[in-house]
């Protein structure tokens, strides 16, 4: 599975809303600067991870190698 901005904010906000947040209430107290916040954190940790990410594994005989992640 490719590592997606977008994806990862929908998996944030679905946390969010099993934890009791109501990321769709409108109003004066209202959830909706937590679409945001799931963004800001889904940016930071795709960014991070793309850049700064290292990744080993090894093939079916057991021998180690590095991988790009992409």
């Amino acid at each position: 599975m490719a590592l997606n901005k977008s994806a990862l904010k929908d998996r944030i906000l679905g946390e969010l809303t099993a934890q009791g947040f109501d990321v769709a209430t409108n109003g004066r107290d209202n959830g909706n600067w937590l679409p945001k916040l799931a963004q800001a954190i889904a940016n930071s940790v795709v960014d991070e991870i793309t850049s700064n990410g290292e990744a080993v594994g090894q093939d079916s005989r057991g021998d180690s190698h590095d991988l790009q992640i992409r």
